[in-house]
């Protein structure tokens, strides 16, 4: 054997290494095979808080800054000794300068995985970022991807904000290394998702069966319910036995139920969904239940301008209606005796089961007040009361609490002639009245105060009998005749043909009012509270009552005193 043989063979070691061609190597320019732009291993030869170390075989290490390595805490991830995959960005060889870096590498590496996925169909774990313009920035793990936003969801979502932070699985849509863009998509896996259950879904879904089922949609007439891939329609009069308004009393958006399927059509593959179906019909036996003059207490739950609707038990409600609530007050609207949510008592007027409606009373829990006052205040009853009103046609006085009594004008005096009862009375006077009627079904009370001394009509054809001559007052003029107030109240009429023998054109040329005459009765009557008088009649009794002596048997029986000293002065002078 040579000496260059066995120099060979004594730098061959047992572990088979060949540290001539070592050498070689490592003289040789080329050493490492670094090519730029590609991913090489490397090993961790230093690492502080400003700079890694990175040995891949190379006339120099790479540095590396080291936040590159650092974790979201700002902690170094690595170690000395430890392999990495850095990506060659730069090299120099005759300065024998290296730059490396670690995020490309990363990013390389996860562009590959990325192509893998798409080309796999497969997804990958992202966590949202950030909102921006038109969408999302997603983090892949090391690696910014675009979600737009009409592939976050379904269907739009309400508060786009409240995504950010949370993962989710996507879809991965396009990639262009060139550009560094990735587009993302998690509404393809959810659309897939969603065909999935609905297709299973299909092959089970049948009437009657009780499903689970999420809230989508919220409308006035009902809500929209996902079963898993397939929506059904929970119309509003199918969610409670009672009445609701709107469908968001009783649910919101995302809220779990679970649904009796009421109809499934296979073709159009339309589901209708009941949520009261699943508690029994509280409207059955339900005049058992609520018999009529049952009393009981209740809550209002809506006021209507006929009434109010006062619930018994869920789904079971009945209407107080305004004429029920108040024996005395009249109501014009329910609000001036209760409110919603008022607690009350009524009473079972009425039950219709086949309409569903039940009729209650109010005023009903107390006995009927016109009742105790027609016993309390039979007719004829004197009573003292105050005076709450005054109107043009009477004044009413206050009997009992929500119950007032009328004096009619007419039964305020029986001679005044009143023309309002201001003129004589005030908002709380006192004033003693008699009962005149107590009408409990058209509930009036009506007093009267001339009722409490007898009519003076009564005695005028008494103390005015005909044939009688009375002096009065004239007190109006009409051109019918004279109202003459024989006494306080008491007034008869002189009408114009009474008035005088000869033709009368108008009263007043021959009187005046407060001029005192003296007349004749000739009609009396308490019943129409009627006095006729006559003046003219006192001047023909005058007339027959005048000595005979100064009327001739030849003269007409109408010849006066006068007419004889007339015709005597003539013939005088004729002599």
């Amino acid at each position: 054997m040579s000496n260059e043989s066995t120099q060979k063979d004594l730098l061959m070691t047992d572990g088979g290494l060949d540290f001539e061609a070592a050498l070689e190597d490592y003289l040789n320019a080329d050493f490492g095979a670094l090519e730029e732009g590609s991913i090489v291993q490397g090993e961790v030869v230093k690492a502080d808080e400003n700079t890694v170390l990175v040995d891949v075989n190379f006339k120099s290490e790479g540095q590396i800054p080291a936040q590159e390595f650092t974790d979201a805490e700002g902690n170094l991830t690595v170690s000395v000794g430890d392999k990495v995959d850095v990506f060659v960005v730069r090299k120099d060889e005759l300065e024998g300068t290296l730059i490396l870096s670690r995020d490309k590498a990363k990013r390389m590496q996860l562009f590959d995985k990325l192509e893998e996925i798409q080309e796999k169909d497969d997804t990958i774990h992202g966590r949202i970022v950030r909102r921006i313009k038109g969408g999302y920035t997603v983090d892949l793990g090391g690696l910014e991807a675009f979600l737009p936003g009409s592939h976050v969801d379904l269907r739009p979502v309400p508060d786009m904000d409240a995504l950010v932070g949370e993962e989710f699985d996507f879809r991965v849509l396009k990639i262009n290394r060139r550009r560094s863009n990735v587009i993302v998509s998690r509404r393809v896996l959810l659309e897939e998702e969603r065909e999935s259950k609905r297709t299973e879904l299909l092959k089970t879904l049948e009437e009657g069966q009780t499903v689970t089922g999420k809230v989508k949609n919220i409308t006035e007439y009902g809500v929209f319910v996902d079963l898993g891939g397939l929506d059904g329609l929970l119309h509003i009069t199918d969610m409670s036995w009672k009445r609701i308004k709107h469908p968001k009393e009783m649910v919101k958006l995302g809220q779990e139920l679970e649904l009796k399927v009421l109809n499934f059509d296979k073709e159009s593959k339309k589901v209708s969904l009941g949520l009261k179906q699943l508690v029994p019909d509280p409207w059955e036996d339900i005049t058992e239940k609520y018999p009529e003059g049952k009393r009981l207490e209740g809550k209002v739950t809506n006021l209507v301008d006929y009434g109010a609707f006062v619930e018994l038990e869920p789904g079971v409600e009945g209407l107080v209606h305004i004429s029920e609530m108040s024996w005395t007050r009249k109501l014009r609207h329910p609000s001036q005796m209760v409110k919603v949510g008022d607690e009350v008592e009524v009473v079972i007027l009425g039950v219709d089961p086949d309409k569903k409606r039940i009729s209650l009373g109010m005023k009903q829990v107390s006995p009927n007040p016109w009742d105790l006052v027609a016993e309390k205040y039979p007719e004829g009853t004197v009573l003292e009361g105050t005076i709450k009103n005054i109107t043009e046609f009477g004044i009413f006085i206050g009997i009992e609490d929500g119950i007032d009594g009328l004096i009619h004008v007419s039964d305020i005096s029986w001679t005044k002639k009143i023309r309002h009862p201001e003129e004589i009375y005030q908002v709380g006077d006192t004033v003693q009245a008699k009962v005149l009627t107590v009408d409990k079904e058209n509930e009036k009370f009506t007093l009267g105060i001339k009722q409490l001394n007898e009519d003076p009509w009564t005695q005028v054809p008494m103390r005015y009998p005909v044939g009688s001559l009375v002096r009065g007052t004239v007190t109006n003029i009409t051109d019918f005749g004279l109202f003459v107030e024989v006494e306080e109240g008491i007034e008869g009429l002189v009408h114009v043909s009474e008035i005088s023998m000869k033709k009368v054109k108008s009263p007043s040329e021959m009187f005046t009012e407060g001029a005192e005459i003296e007349a004749k009765v000739i009609h009396v009557s308490a019943e129409e509270r009627r006095l006729g008088l006559s003046i003219k009649q006192i001047k023909e009794e005058e007339e027959r009552k005048k000595p005979k002596e100064f009327r001739s048997s030849g003269e007409e029986a109408g010849t006066t005193l006068g007419d004889l000293l007339k015709q005597k002065l003539e013939g005088d002078g004729d002599e």
